[in-house]
Order: structure tokens, then sequence, then C-alpha cells
């Protein structure tokens, strides 16, 4: 045992001491090999989005031979541009590499090279090992290897970009607005549709899916195909869990290579306490979104496996998308009529009370959730040192922090009022012919979905007009903060209520659970409410002006719908001119990145004047 360790420690001393003399070859050269290691990354940062584009044209259209050899050929220039970079900074740039490269990007980065292996060794007649013979030698593995590359790449990018110091609400705005233009040319591919659609219902679906609104102004079940669903379902998720989180997860998992300015910037958009806490954080996030999505899956097909006439890889299909848009508050549905389906109508109700509590779960906020994970450790922590018998010192007092107390309370407040007012309100009139305790779920049902899922299995255009009221206020309200849901936000609802009560009775400071709330958040809440006020007017008079054949309470509704991004509707949406279905995409995309979010990305952060000005009051009633 010894000698062999012995040996290893021989290896590994000639390895370093090859490296060594490496280095001192090249010290010399170091500008000219940082020269040409700034140009690979730009060659290979627009390889990767080439890579990316090439394999769309290649999954979404049908081509014929000689055009699928060309397009293989693409598809190895593009190889060899990301073999020549790995090569080059493995030899010429390596100690940085070791450095800042993790495991699973050595992972990746070996797997490019394996790629390599049907040039360098022709296909065997008689392998040693088939199965693996097949996977390395075949199109699925090396354009797979491909895309993935591409992915961290382009994610490695944009951090880069990120630590330029770049304004992280202009980076944020323009990201969706990348994915949405993407997402409009892929689920126009011939493969993702029957018949076709025209680009601005795809940019109209496709801002709705990203910006996880749930306006469609085309029929999904009849138009996309299960490669399109697929397409939509991506859209959802990476507009769901945002953009910058699904770059930043690749970028810090793959490589260690980042600036200090573009970890804080995550480290910000995720609330997490430190930087050191960033890559468990939403490893965290991704987690608990895949086991929520896959319950909810498990869960929704438990009750419609006797319900709905489809196979069981249908049914699977049906599960899967139903519960990721649930979670993701975006209320799509590829079922003809939704979920007003007679067939889920005239169900035990159960799939009804499960898209209510995904629904949920999504709308709490990913700040609330890495809370609720500090609190598990902390809790589990101190029973530890009580099962040893040792006194832990200097453990948290305030375990849970304000925003999860603010939110969770009014969030439980709004909920138990909304279902009680739904069920009195159209006890008689949208809910009459059902039992009572149908009428008890879709009361629940209907009451949680306006908040932001847009799901719904009565229309709206049913509703009494005091119910249509408060059904208006729910979606201006919406889900917590950093959530999938939409709105103003609860945390901001209950702001402004907190500095109202602190107002009338008189108090210097506006306080709650004994904090005190600071100035900043609160004229931040003020400023998003005002904000969604002056939006929602401007945009409910142009739509008004744009559609003067169709009545004000659809439109008022409709306006609603997409700049809280809910996506109910009376069913007006396919009606709509070009006009209005363009307003309407601005709206959701408004509503998804925060209109003060683009305002400070396009004016900038500008700080206050180095003059003391004279205080002074006005007169407000």
């Amino acid at each position: 045992m010894s000698g062999v360790k012995h040996l290893f420690q021989r290896i590994k001393r000639r390895i370093l001491g090859a490296i060594l003399f490496w280095e001192r070859a090249l010290r010399h050269s170091m500008n000219a090999v940082r020269d040409v290691c700034g140009v690979l990354r730009v060659v290979t940062f627009f390889a990767s989005v080439a890579c990316i584009l090439l394999a769309m044209a290649y999954v979404g259209y049908d081509h014929e031979p000689d055009r699928l050899r060309h397009i293989m050929h693409y598809f190895r220039i593009i190889q060899s541009v990301f073999v020549v970079n790995i090569l080059f900074n493995l030899l010429f740039n390596m100690k940085a590499t070791l450095r800042n490269t993790r495991a699973v990007k050595w992972i990746v980065d070996l797997s490019m090279l394996l790629t390599l292996l049907p040039i360098l060794y022709p296909r065997p007649a008689n392998p040693w090992i088939p199965w693996l013979e097949t996977i390395l030698y075949s199109n699925k593995f090396f354009l797979g290897i491909l895309i993935a590359y591409a992915i961290v790449d382009i994610s490695y990018g944009i951090m880069i970009i990120m630590g330029k110091r770049t304004n992280p609400s202009l980076i944020l705005s323009l990201s969706f607005i990348f994915f949405i233009l993407l997402g409009s040319f892929m689920l126009m591919m011939p493969k993702c549709t029957y018949h076709g659609i025209e680009y601005l219902d795809s940019l109209f679906l496709a801002t709705s899916a990203v910006c996880i609104t749930g306006l469609t102004s085309i029929d999904i079940p009849s138009t996309f195909t299960p490669l399109g669903v697929l397409v939509l379902a991506f859209l959802i998720q990476t507009g769901a869990l945002g953009v910058m989180t699904f770059t930043s997860f690749f970028a810090l998992f793959y490589s260690g290579n980042n600036s200090v300015y573009s970890q804080l910037i995550v480290k910000d958009m995720i609330y997490t306490k430190s930087i050191n806490a960033l890559i468990p954080t939403l490893l965290y996030i991704f987690l608990f979104t895949i086991a929520i999505e896959a319950a909810g899956a498990m869960f929704i097909w438990w009750s419609i496996r006797d319900v709905l006439d489809m196979s069981t890889e249908d049914q699977l299909i049906f599960s899967a998308f139903h519960s990721l848009s649930a979670f993701c508050n975006a209320g799509f549905s590829n079922l003809p009529g939704g979920m007003s389906n007679p067939l889920l109508m005239n169900s035990n109700q159960s799939i009804y009370l499960v898209i209510s509590v995904i629904t949920l779960a999504g709308a709490i906020g990913f700040p609330i959730l890495v809370n609720f994970r500090d609190v598990f450790f902390e809790y589990t922590r101190r029973l530890w040192s009580k099962i040893k018998g040792r006194k832990r010192i200097g453990h948290p007092v305030h375990i849970y922090s304000l925003n999860t107390k603010v939110a969770l309370y009014t969030t439980l407040i709004i909920f138990a009022v909304s279902v009680i007012l739904f069920f009195t309100f159209e006890y008689d009139n949208s809910l009459a012919g059902f039992s009572l305790y149908d009428k008890i779920v879709q009361a629940i049902f209907n009451s949680t979905t306006p908040r932001s899922s847009g799901f719904v299995s009565v229309s709206p255009a049913e509703f009494l007009n005091v119910t249509l009221v408060f059904v208006l206020l729910l979606m201006w309200i919406g889900g917590a903060s950093q959530s999938t849901a939409g709105g103003i936000k609860v945390n901001t609802f209950a702001a402004i209520l907190i500095n109202l009560k602190a107002i009338i009775l008189g108090h210097n400071k506006v306080t709650a659970f004994n904090r005190t709330i600071s100035t900043g958040s609160i004229r931040r809440a003020n400023a998003v409410v005002t904000l969604s006020i002056l939006s929602y007017f401007l945009i409910v008079v142009l739509l008004m002006i744009f559609e003067p054949g169709l009545s004000a309470r659809s439109l008022v509704f409709e306006a609603s719908s997409a700049l809280f991004t809910v996506g109910s509707s009376f069913g007006i949406t396919p009606l709509l001119c070009g006009a209005s279905k363009t307003l309407l995409i601005t709206a959701m995309f408004l509503g998804r990145v925060g209109i003060i979010s683009l305002l400070i990305g396009v004016t900038g952060n500008q700080h206050d004047k180095p003059v003391a000005f004279p205080t002074d009051n006005l007169i407000i009633n």
C-alpha cells in the first residue's frame, strides 16, 4: 500500500514539475497568451450562440439529406472552436484553468474532447462495450455535449458582462427580451405547430410564457405539437425562475472565476446572506422547484388517471405540463377547454385542490423558501445540541425574517377572505348547480388562481359585478415578492397598509412584528403602487381606443390580466387587433420585469446632489 502511495506522490511531483517548467517557458509570452485567450473567449461565445440557433433549426425543421449534411458540417466547425478553446487554455493557461474550473466543468470539457473520438478512431466493427460505443458514436451524444457546452459558455459570458458593472436592471430586462424573441422564433418552427401561426401570435405567446402570464391569442391544444408544448414549457420555466437565476447557476456551478461584483448581484437577486452561500442557495431553489413540480405532477396524474380519456403517456404529459404551469403561475393548459373541461368539472374535484396548492407554493417567494431552509437547519442544530446536552452560544434570535412574517400573514389573510367572499358572492350565480363540497372547492380554486396563475374553471364573464371588482383587486395584489406570481406583490400591499396604520395612529415610525420597516421599503412600495395605477389607467384607455367594439368590462379585465401577469380573460384575446396585442405584449413585459426596475435600468441609479436643501411641507388633506 505504501509503495502505491509513494508511486502516486512521485507522479504528482513529476506533473507539478512539468507544469512549473512549462509556466517558466511561457512566462515571457504571457501577454500574448492573455490576448489570445480573450479573442478565443469572444469567438467561443459567438460560436455558442450559433450552436443554440443551429440546434433549433436542426430540431424544428424537416431537412433533406444534403441540407442535413451541411448542418452537421457547421456543427463540426463549432466543435473545433470549442475544442481549440479547451486545449489552448489547458496548454497555455493551465494554472488559471486549474484554479477556476470546477469538477462539473471538467466533465463537460472532457466530454467535449470525447466527441473527437469518431474522427480520431473510426467506429470499430467489434467494440469491447457495445452500449458505450453506441453512445459515444451517436449524433445525440455529439449534439447533447455541444449544447451543454454552449449553455455553460453563454452563462459564463453573461456573468462576465455582469462583472463589468453593467446596470443589473438593464441586464435583467434585456435577458427577458432575448428569450422572448428566441421563443417567438422557436414556436414558429414547422415541427412545433400543426398548421403554422402568424409571427405576432407567436410573439404574443412567447411573451406570455416568458412573463408567466397565461394570456393566449390562439388555441394551444389544436395549434401546437408535443414539441411545441415542450418549447412552451421551457419558456415558462425559464421565465419563472428568472433568466439571470439560470445563467448565474450555470456560471457559478461550472466555474469559480467570477468577479465579486457579479456574485454580489446574484446574492441580491436570490436574497442569500453571503457570497459563500450562492451555489447552495441556487441549488436549493432548483431542487425545490423540481421536487414540487414532480410531486405536483404525480398528484395531478393520480387525480385524472380515471377521468381523462387519454393514453398513459398523454396523461403524464398533461400532468407534468399543468404542474409546471401551476407552480410557475403561468396558467397555460394543453387540454381543450383548459380547467373548465367538462370531464374535469364533473370529476371528484381533487385536481382543483392539487393545482391550488401548487399555485400557492409557487407564489410564496424564493426568499421565503430560503428562510424556511435556514429555519429548518437552525431547529435541527438546536435539537442536536439538546440531544448532546450542550448549550449553543450565539444562535440567532429572529430566525423568521420580517419579510417572511409579513408575506405569510398577509397571504393567509387574503386567502381566507377571498375564499369566503367568492363563495358568498357566487353561491347562487356561477356556482349554482354544484354540490356544497364542489362549491367550496371551486371557491378555493377561483379565489387562488386570480392572484397570478390565470387558471379558470368558471368564466370570469359570468361573475357578478361585485365579484369581478374583488377579483380585479386580487389580480392587482398578486403573490409574494421574488416569486413566480404577478401583481404589485403582497409585501407591497402589506407595507402600504402598515404605513397607513402608522399615519392614522400618529406614529413617526412604521413597525411590524417588533421591527421598524425601513423608509426605503415604504418609499419603494408607494412608488410601485403609484406606477401600477398610472400604467393600468393608461393601458385601459389605449385598449378602449383601439377596440371600440368590445365591452369596457372585458377590456378592463384584459388589461389587468396582462399588466399584473395573471392570464385570465373573457375570451376576447383572439379578437384583438394588432395594435391591442402589441400593447398587451408591452404590458406583460412591464408586469414581469417591473416598471421601477426598467426605469432604473434606463435612467441609471443617480445619487443625490451634494447639496442640503431646506425642508418644507406640502399641504396634504
